[in-house]
C-alpha cells in the first residue's frame, strides 16, 4: 500500500560492481533473501551505521573490517537481524565472512556483513553459507533490481534510484538500493542502503560526502520513531569511470555531491512512501529556528507523534495536536504568539492560535490528499529543516502485531 511509489523498471549498472542474488531459504521458502555485491580491486568505501547501543553483530564486524582495509564484497541477508545474539552472533557473522572469502579469493576482513529481520534469534549460518554458491554464480553487473528485491522484509516495493552525470566529458553513474518500511527514525542513515559509483574519490572525501548526503536524506525520515539495531548505509567508489573527484571546492565535486544527495533523498523518501501501512506521504518544513537543532527538534516531535499520525490517517485537520507537539519539542523561550502553522497553502494557526480566516473545509481538502505538507514558522531565526514522515493506519498495527507469526 505504498503511497504513489512504484518499483524502478531497471537500475543502471556501475562499472566495477557485480551483484548476485540467491534464494537461500533463510526464513521463508522460495524468496530472494541473500545478496552479494562484488567490488573491483581498488574500490574505496564509506559507511554510516546505527547509533543504537544494541547494534547488531554484523554492524560491529563491518565497522571493524572497514578500519582494516577496503572491502571486496558486501553480504546481505534478510530474515534474521543477528542482533541481541551475543558472542555467538559475532561468531556467526564471522563465519559468513569467511565463507565468502573462501569463494571470493580474498581475506575475511575484506567482507562486510549486513543482516535485517527479527531481532534476538540466531542466524542460520548453514543456510547463508549454502546459498553463497548460487549468489556467486549469479554475479552480474545488471543485478541491481534483483538485489533491491532481495533485501526487502516488510517492504512492499523494491527501492532503487540512479543518476548519471557528465564530468570532464565522461559519464559518472551513481546507483543505489535501500530497504526499510518500519522501525524507521534513524540518526545516521536508514535501515539498509547500498550505493555505488564509478567515480574515483579518496576515502576521506567519500566519507564526508556520504555524511552530508545522509544528513539531508536518511536522517530526515520518520515512520514510527524507532531506530533499528541494524541501520547501515554504504557508499562504494570504484574509480572505473576514469573521473577523479578532486577538491571539495571544485565544480566536479559539487556536481557529484548534488547527484549523490539526490539519489539518497529519493531512496529515503521511498522508504517513507512504503512505510508499514502508510496511506499518506507527509513533508514537514520547519522554518525560522534559532538553530538547526531547534528545527530538528520540532520536526522529530511532529513526525513521531502518534496523535498527529493517526489524525493524518483519518484526514482530520486536528491542528491542536500539531501545536501540542511543537510545544513539547523543548525549545527554550518559545514565543507561542509568533508561531504560524500551514497545511499546504492553508494557514491554520496564526500567532499561536486558530487563524481568523481558517475554515475546516479548507483544512479537510488538504488532508484528503495522499501527499500532505505541514509547514511551521517559528519566527526565531534563519534556520530550517525538512523531514518526511507518514501516517499510522490500522495496517501498521496489524503488520507489527503479526511480525513474528
Amino acid at each position: 500500500m505504498a503511497v504513489e511509489l512504484v518499483a524502478p523498471a531497471s537500475l543502471p549498472s556501475v562499472r566495477g560492481v557485480r551483484v548476485g542474488v540467491a534464494r537461500a531459504h533463510i526464513k521463508k521458502p522460495d524468496r530472494r533473501d541473500l545478496v552479494l555485491m562484488e567490488l573491483a580491486p581498488g574500490t574505496v568505501c564509506a559507511a554510516t551505521f546505527t547509533t543504537n547501543a544494541f547494534c547488531a553483530a554484523p554492524v560491529v564486524l563491518a565497522r571493524r573490517h572497514l578500519q582494516v582495509r577496503s572491502p571486496r564484497f558486501l553480504l546481505v541477508n534478510t530474515g534474521y537481524a543477528n542482533a541481541g545474539t551475543g558472542e555467538r552472533g559475532m561468531a556467526d557473522a564471522q563465519t559468513c565472512c569467511e565463507a565468502v572469502a573462501v569463494r571470493g579469493a580474498c581475506r575475511a576482513d575484506e567482507v562486510l556483513p549486513f543482516s535485517t529481520g527479527v531481532i534476538g534469534e540466531f542466524l542460520p549460518t548453514d543456510r547463508v553459507v549454502n546459498g553463497l554458491d548460487a549468489a556467486f554464480g549469479n554475479l552480474s553487473p545488471d543485478g541491481w533490481l534483483e538485489a533491491a528485491q532481495g533485501i526487502m522484509t516488510t517492504d512492499t516495493v523494491a527501492k532503487g534510484a540512479s543518476r548519471r552525470i557528465e564530468i570532464d566529458g565522461k559519464t559518472v553513474t551513481i546507483t543505489g538500493i535501500a530497504k526499510g518500511a518500519g522501525m524507521i527514525a534513524p540518526n545516521m542513515a536508514t535501515m539498509l542502503a547500498f550505493i555505488a559509483t564509478d567515480a574515483g574519490v579518496s576515502q576521506p572525501s567519500l566519507q564526508k560526502l556520504l555524511g552530508r548526503a545522509v544528513e539531508q536524506s536518511f536522517n530526515r525520515v520518520i515512520v514510527d520513531g524507532d531506530m533499528s539495531t541494524n541501520d547501515a548505509c554504504v557508499l562504494a567508489a570504484t574509480g572505473q569511470s576514469g573521473v577523479a573527484i578532486g577538491s571539495e571546492s571544485s565544480d566536479a565535486c559539487r556536481d557529484f555531491e548534488s547527484a549523490l544527495t539526490d539519489v539518497c533523498v529519493r531512496l529515503a523518501q521511498a522508504i517513507v512512501r512504503d512505510g508499514e501501512g502508510a496511506t499518506k506521504f507527509v513533508t514537514l518544513d520547519i522554518n525560522g529556528g534559532a538553530t538547526l537543532e531547534e528545527c530538528r527538534q520540532v520536526g522529530r516531535a511532529i513526525g513521531t507523534s502518534p496523535l498527529i499520525k493517526t489524525a493524518l490517517f483519518a484526514s482530520d485537520p486536528n491542528w491542536g495536536r500539531i501545536l501540542a507537539a511543537i510545544g513539547r519539542a523543548g525549545l527554550e523561550g518559545l514565543a507561542i504568539d509568533r508561531v504560524d502553522v500551514y497545511l499546504g497553502d492553508v494557514c491554520i494557526v496564526n500567532g499561536g492560535m486558530r487563524a481568523s480566516n481558517y475554515t475546516e473545509a479548507a483544512g479537510q481538502a488538504t488532508m484528503n490528499r495522499p501527499e500532505v505538507a505541514i509547514r511551521v514558522e517559528l519566527a526565531r531565526g534563519g534556520h530550517s529543516a525538512t523531514y518526511w514522515t507518514c501516517d499510522f493506519s490500522y495496517d501498521y498495527v496489524r503488520i507489527n502485531a503479526e511480525y513474528r507469526t
